[in-house]
């Protein structure tokens, strides 16, 4: 088969044992690789109830069929466990190198089972196999450690590793991959610091064989013409990186600020693409990307890469901070220990709102840079109000009494578009399968950018099958690898020709969306046979409030095939394949 290596490495930290397994050509037909593949093999060989830190619970890493080729935006790989912050099935994609080396390594995927009683890291070379002593990396922060691996064996190898969050614990801790990429949400740095791994690092020499090169070129070249023509892909995000989105989503009164209490903020302006732009010291790109929208800024001597949209809403405009300075320098510390700066700051934000009300005792103003940053640090060591933000907001305000006062969804803290303007992105949050999160159904670019059409923002009309539509392109999309920038202009037409032409196999759009559709079912019956109930497709109470979700909801579920109750339908399952794969399930 060509665009696949048909291999995939599975590694038990316990035994120190590894074996290779071949995968099977069914298989990658119908999950493709990266999210699907992951999802998969989740579902065949994982009690979805397993507690998501013990050694039962594994964390896989895999590419797509595009990963290691020419095709644009396809660098990405996919980290998939079971979230200990949200216990659902989680997947989360990185850029860089990481994803090329594994394909290099001869490898789909790796997964790693079991913990190992010392600190260890994991050498893939080649597809030479072997774990080695952690010990001397184990309290590093995340550049250090990516520093000090290169140095000890190679600077050819790519790296993932996390930092001292994921050592300790924090439920959403993240994995450092290169300099300036993370798998980020999700907390599934704690799932590998519960395994006391520090690192995987993997090189090698083999090369992905595709099927017909002179078509794939001839595909690649129309993709970048088109990229460059998109006003997003071709000149808002190479110039300002994806900063260039808070202005635009401030004006559009859908930026929330402290803690969701406001849904625009008078000083975002401050913070906006513009004004970061004249920090920017740098640029940078994902092998093969003709979008480049990466850069590192430098403010006030603090060097930070990015710093991404999300990160600076969620520490600054979510946590009413203001200051470049101390912002920067928050989000740099957040990179370094290796937390999840979404969730981080939606932690803050929620025990700032607390003390604000009385119900701590400790004064938290909003927008102290002091306070964020020494709130960060407390996280990572569970120390003093540390104890609590490192649980994530929702398990925090469950604790406190205030549970309305957690801006999560399936706890997971929700990102930097506000629900009560934005319908489509509300129903969205609701129904992801991870949990609160922008980029299951990316509606921002109907609703607000006009991509690829402009949508009224606040119908409910529609908007059900858009989500749904959505939702399972990005799960093909999540799947081949390739990135979600990418995808704001390349379809699921273009994409499929893109696919064929790497295997050899015929696909089509339709093909490539139920294939969607395949594993956004798969990861909702994995959700509800761990216990994730479909009352929990909902919002916190301050935005549910301002949201018909009822009645989008009644229609999502009927559009997806399932009953009144959100589960899939018997004769949805047989329509996806699925019944084969889903044991201890009824109706």
């Amino acid at each position: 088969m060509k665009g696949w290596m048909g291999s995939l490495l599975e590694v038990d930290l316990e035994s120190k044992s590894t074996k290779t397994i071949e995968l099977s050509r069914e298989v990658l037909l119908k999950y493709v690789g990266g999210r699907g593949l992951g999802v998969y093999y989740m579902n065949a060989k994982i009690d979805p109830k397993v507690n998501p830190l013990s050694k039962e619970n594994p964390i896989i890493f895999a590419t797509g069929p595009l990963t290691g080729t020419i095709a644009p935006s396809s660098s990405r790989c996919t980290a998939i466990s079971k979230s200990p912050l949200t216990k659902t099935i989680f997947d989360s994609n990185a850029g860089g190198n990481f994803g090329n080396a594994i394909k290099q390594a001869g490898l789909d995927a790796i997964v790693v089972k079991g913990r190992s009683s010392r600190p260890v890291i994991l050498i893939i070379d080649d597809g030479e196999v072997s774990i080695e002593s952690g010990d001397g990396y184990w309290g590093m922060k995340t550049s250090e450690t990516i520093k000090a691996l290169k140095k000890d064996y190679g600077r050819e190898f790519e790296i993932a590793c996390i930092g001292p969050a994921g050592e300790n614990g924090i439920y959403f801790a993240n994995i450092r991959c290169s300099h300036e990429n993370f798998f980020g949400r999700g907390g599934l740095g704690a799932v590998m610091g519960s395994k006391n791994l520090k690192a995987i690092i993997v090189r090698g020499n083999r090369k992905v064989e595709v099927h017909d090169q002179e078509e794939l070129i001839k595909l690649m070249r129309k993709c970048i013409d088109r990229l460059k023509i998109n006003p997003l892909t071709g000149k808002a995000l190479p110039r300002f990186g994806t900063r260039f989105l808070t202005k635009i989503i401030n004006n559009s009164n859908a930026l929330p600020a402290l803690n969701f209490k406001l849904r625009s903020w008078n000083k975002a302006n401050e913070l906006s693409g513009e004004v970061f732009r004249q920090y920017i010291i740098s640029r940078s790109s994902c092998p093969g990307c003709p979008i480049a929208c990466k850069n590192t800024t430098k403010i006030n001597g603090v060097e930070v890469h990015g710093p991404e949209y999300e990160s600076v809403w969620a520490l600054g405009v979510n946590c009413g901070l203001s200051s470049l300075k101390h912002l920067a320098e928050a989000i740099r510390l957040c990179d370094e220990l290796g937390l999840d700066t979404i969730s981080m700051g939606g932690a803050i934000a929620c025990l700032m709102e607390m003390s604000e009300r009385g119900v701590i005792e400790e004064k938290i103003e909003w927008g102290s840079g002091e306070a964020i940053i020494k709130l960060i640090k407390c996280t990572v060591q569970r120390k003093g109000l540390g104890k609590l933000l490192s649980l994530g907001s929702a398990r925090m305000a469950e604790k406190l009494g205030r549970k309305e006062l957690s801006m999560t969804v399936k706890r997971l803290e929700l990102p930097a578009y506000d629900p009560r303007e934005l319908f489509g992105m509300a129903l969205a949050y609701a129904t992801s399968n991870r949990g609160g999160c922008h980029l299951r159904a990316y509606m921002t670019s109907m609703e607000v950018l006009g991509l690829p059409i402009l949508i009224d923002k606040k119908t409910i009309i529609g908007k059900a099958e858009l989500v749904a539509v959505n939702q399972n392109f990005l799960a093909i999309v999540d799947s081949l690898i390739t990135c979600k920038f990418a995808a704001l202009e390349l379809d699921d037409e273009i994409l499929s020709h893109i696919l064929s032409s790497v295997t050899g196999i015929k696909f089509d759009r339709g093909m490539l969306m139920k294939i969607g559709e395949r594993i956004w079912n798969l990861e909702r019956m994995f959700n509800l046979k761990a216990g994730i109930s479909p009352e929990e497709d909902t919002l916190p109470s301050r935005l549910l409030k301002e949201v018909p979700l009822k009645e989008m909801l009644e229609a999502y579920y009927q559009i997806r095939g399932w009953d009144r109750n959100g589960i899939p339908l018997k004769s949805k399952l047989e329509e996806l394949q699925l019944l084969g794969e889903m044991t201890g399930i009824e109706g």
